[in-house]
This record gives C-alpha cells, structure tokens and sequence, in this order.
C-alpha cells in the first residue's frame, strides 16, 4: 500500500524529532520503536505473497507492530490497524465512507485499548478531530482527497494543542504539570500517519 510506504517514509525522516518529543515526556524510543516497526510492516507489504485485499493487508500490518514495537506505540498502533482492517472487510477498493468507517474503527479501538480519551494528551488528540474532519467532509459531499486533507490538518491542530495540556496516561501522566510544555509523540507519529493517507491518495 502506497500509504504505508509513505508512512514509513516520513517516519524514518522525522526519527529523531519523534524521539526529541518522546525523550522530554516519555522512554525516548517512539522514533526507534517505530521506525523498526514500520520496516518490519513494509517487508510484509512488499514480499511477493502479501495481502491482496485492504482488510487482509491491513490485519497483517497490525499483527507486525504487534510484534515488533516496543512500549505504548506496539500494542496501540497493532489495534489500530487490526480495529481498521475488521471495518475494512474484503472490499478491493474503498470509497469515502469507507475509509472513514476504517478510521473510525481504527480510533476507537486504539482509543479503547489505551483507555484514553480527547484531553489526555495522546494520539487520540489528532486522532479524534481527524475522523470528525472527514466525517464532515464526506456528509458535505466533498470527494475522498479533499476529506483526507481537512483531516490532515485537524490532525495537525490536534498535535499542537497536545503541547499545552496535562498528560493523563501513560508515562508522561507522572510528570504532572511538568508534562505541559511538550508536544505528544504519539500525536505528532498520528499525525504523520494520517497525513501520509492523505499523500497517498491524492
């Protein structure tokens, strides 16, 4: 999948910038952690017997960072995917709504998984006005590649407003009042990945 590749890419570019963010707040290993995962992820999409569906290919992407990513990210990322793949189904192509029904699979599944909700300062911050950015786009009757990118930029207002608030869960949650100040990794790596579907079907 071209999005996944993209993905990938950014990920590697932004490496130590997702680690930077994570080192003030965090373990220090969201970049590394995800780099390594998302080449584990592009070994599974290249071989010449990957998935030849959407929801197949979506599955074994979530089964490899499952596997393969350390700390938060593994498991989050893993349920995203996997969450996304069950709405995706067996369908060879996917339209607008369907794409929103696999985000918003996907969100709720993750958001479920870390018990995290819009205010606790993680990816479920550029997440979440992500999905309502498509669903609006996609009610309003925009076509798929003007959705995608309205929710890119939800995304990205998302992140940035993660820097000012409190941490909630996870490891950054010890800190305080001290975690204000630092923008989420997880909501930065989100953010990539949302703006790398957005790329990839534009």
């Amino acid at each position: 999948m071209v999005w996944l590749g993209i993905f990938r890419d950014s990920v590697h570019e932004h490496r130590d910038y997702l680690t930077e963010l994570d080192a003030a707040i965090g373990d220090a290993d969201h970049g590394t952690n995800l780099t390594r995962g998302m080449d584990a992820v592009m070994a599974v999409v290249d071989a010449d017997d990957a998935p030849d569906t959407a929801g197949t290919m979506l599955k074994a992407v979530g089964m490899k960072l499952l596997s393969t990513v350390g700390g938060a990210s593994g498991p989050l990322y893993g349920t995203f995917f996997l969450r996304a793949s069950a709405a995706a189904g067996d369908a060879e192509t996917l339209d607008a709504e369907a794409v929103l029904g696999m985000l918003r699979a996907g969100v709720a599944g993750l958001a479920t998984r870390g018990k995290a909700e819009l205010g606790d300062k993680t990816m479920v911050d550029a997440l979440t006005p992500a999905v309502e950015a498509l669903a609006d786009a996609v009610s309003n009757g925009d076509d798929l590649t003007a959705g995608l990118r309205a929710a890119a930029d939800a995304a990205a207002k998302g992140r940035e407003a993660t820097t000012e608030l409190e941490a909630r869960k996870g490891r950054a949650s010890y800190l305080g009042e001290r975690s204000k100040g630092h923008t989420d990794p997880g909501a930065a790596s989100a953010t990539m990945l949302i703006e790398a579907l957005a790329d990839a079907v534009a």
